[in-house]
C-alpha cells in the first residue's frame, strides 16, 4: 500500500523559446521549465521512492541512497559503512557470488556501482530503460537477501585501498582526510571513509550484519528511479522488489560541533616533486538564508578559466598549474574548500596569494558584471542537468535522504537570482574567515618553510 504522494512537474519542453520571451530574474533570463514530472511515494514499510519521469532522456538510472557512511560511525565502528558497501557485491540469495552478480547486470549493459560518503551511502545502476524491471529486481534481492560472503576477501582489498593514503614511509598524506579531520576536530564528519586500518583487520561477519540492520531499513532509504518511464509502471516493480524490506529506524546524525578558534594549520612532509594545500572554512546550510550568496561567492571566485582564482593564481602569476575551489554540502552544514598545488619553493607566494584574493572578497563588493556571469553560468548548469539522469537522480532522489520537498531547478535558480553584491560580501566575511580555518599542507618541506606558510595563513603583518 502507498500511503501518501506529491508532485512537482510541468508541461515545459527542452525546445521552448528562450529569448526575448522568457522573463528575466534581476537581469538574468529565467531558466527553462523542468520537462518532466517529479512524484514521491512512501511504501508501506517507510521506503521512500521518488519517480523522475522524462520522456526527453534514453536512459534510466535506479539510485538508492542511504544514510550510512562515517557520520554514523564511532571511533571503534570507523569504516564499517564502506567495509558493508564492498560486502554487498559479493552477491544475494540470486546470485552466488561477485561474478553472478555483475553479469546479470552487465549482461544488460548496465553497471553497479557504489560508493561511500561521510552522510550518505549511494547504490546506483544505469541501463536502458527497457531493463528497468531487470534492474530493480537484482537491486531488490541484493538489499533484502545480501550473502556477505568472502570477507577475508573483501578484507585484503579494502586494506589495499587504505594503502593509497599513506606513503612508502607510513605518513597519512590524503589531503581530504587530513583536512576535515582537522576542521572536524574528532567529530566523525572528521573520520576517514575508509576507516583505520586496525579497525578493518578486526570486522566480523557479525559487525557487518549489525551495521546493515541497523542501517538498511526501509525507512532510512530513499530510492529514486529517473529516465523515459511512467510512475504507474515504476510504482508496482518497486512494490513486488522492496515491501519485504523491514521498516528499521531513520538515523539522526549527530549534529555538527560547534566551530573551533582558528587558523589550525598542519603540515605533513613526503617526498613529492609538488606541495598539496588545502584550506577549508566552514560554511552554510542549505536552509541557511545566506546559502544562495555562498554559491553566488564560489562561482564568482571559480568558474572558469576567467574567474578569480585561476586567473591571478595560474594566468597572471604562473603558481601552480591548477587552483580550485569547491563546496562539500551536507544537509546541515557544508566545507568551502581551496586546493591547490605547486613547487615547495612557491607556496608562500601561492598561499599568499590566495589569502589576498579571499580578503578582497570580504572587504569590496563583488562587480555586477561578475555577479551576472556567475548566475548565467549557474542557470546553464541546471539546465544542463536537464540531459543528465544521474544529476536528476541526485537533485530529487539524493535530497530526499534529509529534505521532505527537495527544491527544484527553477527554485534554486530563483533563490540564486535575487542574491546582491552586499549579500555576497556579507557571507564573505561570515564564512571567509581567518579565525574559522583549517589548512592542510602536504608535501616536501622544511621547517623553515612550514613556519613561513604558517605565518601567512595566520596573517602576520610581515607577510600580508
Amino acid at each position: 500500500m502507498f500511503l501518501a504522494n506529491f508532485s512537482l512537474q510541468s508541461p515545459a519542453i527542452l525546445t521552448q523559446p528562450t529569448s526575448p520571451e522568457r522573463r528575466q530574474q534581476n537581469g538574468v533570463p529565467e531558466i527553462l521549465s523542468f520537462p518532466g514530472r517529479v512524484t514521491h511515494d512512501r511504501l508501506a514499510n517507510g521506503l521512500r521512492v521518488c519517480t523522475v519521469e522524462a520522456s526527453h532522456l534514453h536512459g534510466a538510472v535506479v539510485s538508492l541512497y542511504v544514510r550510512a557512511g562515517s557520520r554514523y560511525e564511532t571511533a571503534e565502528t570507523n569504516g564499517i559503512s564502506h567495509f558493508l558497501e564492498h560486502m554487498f557485491f559479493r552477491g544475494s540469495a540470486r546470485y552466488a557470488n561477485s561474478f553472478e552478480l555483475n553479469r546479470a547486470i552487465e549482461d544488460r549493459c548496465g553497471m553497479l556501482v557504489g560508493e561511500t560518503g561521510r552522510d550518505y551511502s549511494l547504490y546506483q545502476v544505469a541501463l536502458a530503460p527497457r531493463d528497468l524491471d531487470h534492474a530493480l529486481s537484482i537491486m531488490g534481492d541484493l538489499f533484502t537477501r545480501p550473502r556477505f560472503s568472502d570477507l577475508e576477501l573483501e578484507r585484503a582489498i579494502v586494506l589495499e585501498e587504505i594503502l593509497d593514503d599513506f606513503d612508502e614511509n607510513g605518513r597519512r598524506i590524503n589531503i581530504d582526510d587530513l583536512a576535515r579531520e582537522l576542521m572536524w576536530s574528532g567529530h566523525p564528519l572528521g573520520f576517514p571513509i575508509t576507516g583505520p586500518e586496525r579497525n578493518i583487520r578486526r570486522f566480523t561477519r557479525a559487525h557487518v550484519m549489525r551495521h546493515f540492520h541497523r542501517c538498511y531499513g526501509a525507512r532510512n532509504m530513499v530510492l529514486c528511479v529517473a529516465g523515459p518511464l511512467r510512475r504507474r509502471s515504476v510504482l508496482p516493480l518497486v512494490r513486488r522488489v522492496f515491501s519485504r524490506l523491514p521498516a528499521g529506524q531513520r538515523l539522526a546524525p549527530s549534529p555538527p560541533p560547534a566551530p573551533a578558534g582558528g587558523p589550525r594549520i598542519r603540515c605533513v612532509r613526503t617526498d613529492s616533486a609538488q606541495t598539496e594545500i588545502q584550506i577549508l572554512f566552514r560554511g552554510l546550510a542549505d536552509r541557511d538564508a545566506g546559502f544562495p550568496a555562498l554559491i553566488a561567492l564560489l562561482r564568482v571566485l571559480d568558474d572558469g578559466m576567467s574567474t578569480r582564482l585561476h586567473y591571478r593564481v595560474c594566468d597572471q602569476k604562473g603558481l601552480a598549474y591548477h587552483v580550485n575551489a569547491a563546496l562539500d554540502p551536507y544537509h546541515d552544514t557544508s566545507l568551502f574548500e581551496i586546493s591547490s598545488a605547486c613547487l615547495p619553493e612557491k607556496l608562500p607566494l601561492l598561499v599568499r596569494e590566495i589569502m589576498s584574493i579571499l580578503a578582497e572578497l570580504r572587504n569590496t563588493p563583488v562587480s555586477s558584471d561578475e555577479l551576472t556571469k556567475a548566475k548565467r553560468r549557474y542557470a546553464r548548469d541546471l539546465e544542463a542537468g536537464y540531459d543528465d539522469v544521474e544529476s536528476l537522480c541526485s537533485w530529487f532522489g539524493g535530497t530526499s535522504l534529509f529534505s521532505a520537498r527537495p527544491r527544484s531547478p527553477e527554485q534554486r535558480f530563483r533563490r540564486l537570482a535575487a542574491v546582491t553584491p552586499g549579500q555576497i560580501q556579507r557571507v564573505a566575511n561570515q564564512v571567509l574567515r581567518p579565525a574559522g580555518m583549517a589548512a592542510v599542507v602536504v608535501g616536501h618541506l622544511d621547517r623553515s618553510l612550514s613556519q613561513k606558510v604558517e605565518r601567512i595563513l595566520h596573517g602576520s603583518p610581515e607577510n600580508r
